[in-house]
């Protein structure tokens, strides 16, 4: 699971922002939302411009040189604080993974090249780049000639890769967890175009031919009528048709013509849900922007039901409530600092306050 993470100098971030995931407190309801004494689930809210987006992004810069899978094309555009490109984003990372406690640093300039990287395992030192190389032998034993390209490195190569690609190690070791978990990870959003990071490498799936191809259409219909009440009769399929087609009033009709803009997201979804217990790792950003409030609600309880840690941002208030998560899932950021309701406010909450109404009143000071 991941622990904890900050990060500075990146895009909106100009001061070291922390998301500590630690620090649940003694609540007894909702524990779905913690698992190993560490949040599993939880929302994110802010005003436009505070830092969701960016928060999203940056949990997911690790993708861009420890995972093969699908990146972001315009990922690097506006990557350094704009208020000085000559500073490199420095990302700090906490895994719990295997038994173990992983502690990745590393810091990057403005086109993405790695510039300094640091890893430790149990408060043990593996190896640092930074104030020169140095690599912990009593872990891996590198010969001399290694070390010294190591310490050169002019093609900043990571040197996690350099180990995972070209040293033999045993199942479960701590790398090897830590690989897996990140290319398990994954980042999307559904506004303007959908987008995703992580989990897999093709990006020209047809979510409808998939429902088809792998016997869905039945199960998406019943998902669609669950979360949204929505009732669609959908035509019988081949196996090799790639769109969805519903009757109505006796005749076919393709279902992309006649799904609104929320059930079209509601489709992507459901394509991701699929794969959900796939993931080590989830973050979806504005997951609900073509939501109505009490869809958004539904969806959340569909996402929550995984073992998969999953985050998401979102505006919607209503779902600021006791009935889905807990004080200390629920995080406000502010460009500076991201911190659970329950920090930022001196009333012991309980599960019968209203939260959404203490904060439309301002009784959460971050």
């Amino acid at each position: 699971m991941l622990v904890k993470f900050a990060v500075k100098n990146y895009r909106g971030f100009a001061e070291r922002i922390e998301f500590d995931l630690t620090k649940p407190r003694s609540y007894d309801f909702n524990n779905f939302a913690i698992k190993d004494g560490i949040i599993k689930n939880g929302i994110i809210y802010g005003a436009n411009g505070s830092g969701k987006s960016n928060l999203g992004l940056a949990l997911f810069d690790i993708e861009n040189h420890l995972s093969a899978k699908w990146k972001k094309a315009d990922y690097f555009g506006n990557y350094i604080y704009a208020g000085n490109q000559e500073l490199i984003a420095d990302f700090e990372y906490v895994f719990k993974l295997g038994g173990y406690s992983i502690a990745y640093t590393y810091s990057k300039n403005y086109l993405g090249i790695i510039q300094n990287e640091k890893l430790e395992v149990d408060s043990d030192l593996i190896f640092s780049t930074y104030n020169g190389f140095s690599i912990n032998e009593n872990h891996f034993s590198v010969n001399d000639s290694a070390i010294e390209n190591l310490k050169n490195n002019a093609n900043k190569i990571s040197i996690i890769n350099y180990l995972l690609n070209f040293y033999p190690l045993p199942e479960n070791h701590y790398l090897i967890l830590l690989n897996q978990f990140v290319n398990s990870m994954l980042w999307f959003k559904s506004l303007d175009s959908r987008e995703f990071i992580g989990l897999e490498s093709n990006v020209n799936v047809n979510i409808e031919e998939y429902i088809i191809k792998n016997n869905l259409i039945d199960d998406f219909a019943s998902f669609l009528k669950k979360v949204s009440g929505q009732t669609f009769e959908f035509a019988k399929h081949k196996i090799n048709d790639t769109f969805l087609q519903c009757i109505i009033g006796g005749r076919k009709v393709l279902f992309s013509l006649i799904a609104s803009t929320g059930t079209k997201t509601l489709e992507l979804l459901y394509y991701w849900l699929n794969k959900i217990d796939f993931a080590s790792f989830v973050f979806i950003d504005e997951f609900d922007a073509f939501y109505h409030f009490k869809l958004s609600f539904e969806v959340c309880k569909e996402l929550f039901k995984h073992d998969t840690q999953v985050f998401m941002s979102s505006h919607n208030t209503y779902l600021m409530t006791n009935d889905l998560l807990r004080p200390d899932c629920n995080f406000i950021i502010n460009g500076k600092r991201i911190k659970p309701l329950c920090d930022c406010t001196e009333k012991d909450l309980q599960f019968s306050h209203n939260i959404e109404k203490l904060f439309r009143g301002n009784a959460f000071r971050i």
